[in-house]
């Protein structure tokens, strides 16, 4: 039983990322009265963004960490600064060859999936911005304020599999740059978990993380697949 469907994280594995997303949510987080490394938020990469902006309060022992409004306040702080980058910098673009490696493997028979710690309206304006839906590249997409947790959990991998009416998780790949997107697949139970090393983790810290692959270029995927 062969790999069917491929999901893959978006910022940092098929769209460039010069720590964008970080600091964007850095300066979210700075709004607060909270200073963080980017090294800091570099930790939380991955996870749903309002997760990760509790998570960074609560470690700074800010006093409204746990005030779901304020939370929601950064969050969309984030999300409007965020859409604006992605619709308008122009350095915006996929990571070199992805299209090429999503029609690879949709010859291959394999659908492909995004799946992301973003919401659906940051994800929309990315969507439109590199034309991936538009031409047929991929099948689905899963954002973390669709399901009832994001990442670690493997509940958007499950809700693409459901779109996609993929019988078994060992017939799912999963791939990403940051240790939550390996948890994610992990914790799916997927045949394939591989981490993607030019993104916001090193090899080294990616190694720290439960996977079965550790690749440097997506094309490395269609020897894997």
């Amino acid at each position: 039983m062969g790999i069917q469907l491929a999901v893959f994280d978006i910022a940092g594995t098929t769209l460039h990322d010069e720590s964008n997303v970080a600091l964007v949510l850095q300066q979210a987080v700075k709004t607060a009265g909270v200073d963080v490394t980017v090294d800091e938020v570099n930790e939380v990469m991955g996870y749903a963004k309002p997760f990760a902006i509790r998570y960074l309060l609560r470690t700074k022992q800010h006093p409204r960490y746990n005030d779901d409004a304020y939370i929601l306040e950064l969050h969309e702080l984030f999300v409007n600064n965020m859409k604006s980058h992605y619709a308008t910098n122009p350095a915006v673009r996929e990571k070199e060859g992805v299209s090429e490696v999503f029609a690879a493997l949709k010859q291959k028979g394999i659908k492909i999936a995004l799946d992301t710690g973003f919401d659906r309206d940051i994800t929309n304006v990315i969507l439109q911005r590199t034309g991936w839906q538009e031409n047929g590249l991929i099948d689905a997409v899963a954002t973390s304020d669709e399901v009832p947790h994001g990442r670690p959990y493997p509940f958007m991998i499950y809700r693409i599999m459901e779109q996609l009416e993929i019988a078994s998780i060992a017939q799912v790949a999963k791939i990403g740059d940051t240790t939550s997107d390996l948890e994610e697949g992990t914790n799916a139970g997927c045949a394939v978990v591989a981490g993607v090393t030019t993104g916001a983790y090193t090899r080294e810290e990616l190694a720290k993380g439960p996977h079965t692959h550790l690749i440097a270029q997506l094309d490395e995927l269609l020897h894997i697949i």
